[in-house]
């Protein structure tokens, strides 16, 4: 057992989940495969400081902040993302897993009449790598990606842009979240938000905005969570 208590969190209309940390049990691939990049790179930076300074920033961002060129061009740095991203999900696929309990959450989050989105600084490419594994049935009603020209987390950008394709109003969004940067972009979004420890600890993801934390959705489905819901329709 773990976790932290739940909080009440009022009147919900959607969930939006982050992709990697969150949904997909990723992080420990994405981590060894940008330490690959910065290597190949001559970066210097040591991999966790390398991982707080990235974690939830669109690819591009990613890419313009550790080669310290603001202004490289577009399509340079989407070549250089799409050769990192590609071996990820080279070495990811064989080995896919989820976070534990993601999808038997997700399918008690539609079967309460809750609206669900995913909102990720991740890109076309990694989105339906990652949805071709996890076969969310029903799909998500709405994903913003961070290859979209929205502005990576911890701007609000990412999450504002999926309440808006469901229809929910922010206050009444819930965020699911793995990293601090995207802590603090449900914050910056008007939106309360749940902290997975699958890389931060509940110290380190947390906030006025947040309900619970829990090492994964095995957890947070232990605690009832959803039980404690109060699920608006309209």
């Amino acid at each position: 057992m773990g976790g932290s208590e739940p909080r009440a969190a009022g009147s919900v209309g959607a969930f939006i989940f982050d992709m990697d940390g969150t949904m997909v049990d990723s992080m420990p691939t994405h981590t060894s495969t940008w330490g690959d990049f910065a290597r190949k790179h001559g970066l210097t930076m040591p991999i966790d400081e390398l991982m707080r300074r990235t974690t939830g920033r669109t690819g591009m961002e990613c890419v313009r902040l550790l080669l310290e060129q603001p202004d490289m061009p577009d399509a340079q740095a989407w070549d250089l993302l799409f050769e990192k991203e590609q071996l990820y999900r080279n070495i990811f696929g064989p080995v896919f897993a989820e976070v534990k309990g993601f999808s038997q959450f997700y399918a008690a989050t539609r079967a309460q009449g809750l609206k669900a989105g995913v909102g990720t600084a991740g890109d076309i490419h990694n989105v339906e790598f990652a949805l071709s594994h996890l076969k969310m049935n029903p799909p998500p009603d709405a994903i913003a990606r961070g290859d979209e020209g929205l502005s990576g987390k911890p701007t609000p950008a990412i999450f504002l842009a999926v309440a808006q394709r469901m229809g929910v109003a922010p206050e009444h969004c819930v965020v699911f979240e793995d990293a601090p940067f995207g802590i603090e972009a449900a914050r910056r979004a008007g939106m309360r938000a749940v902290g997975i420890g699958t890389s931060y600890s509940a110290a380190e993801l947390a906030g006025p905005h947040v309900l619970a934390w829990a090492r994964n959705f095995d957890e947070l489905m232990e605690s009832n969570f959803l039980e404690n819901l109060h699920v608006v329709t309209s």
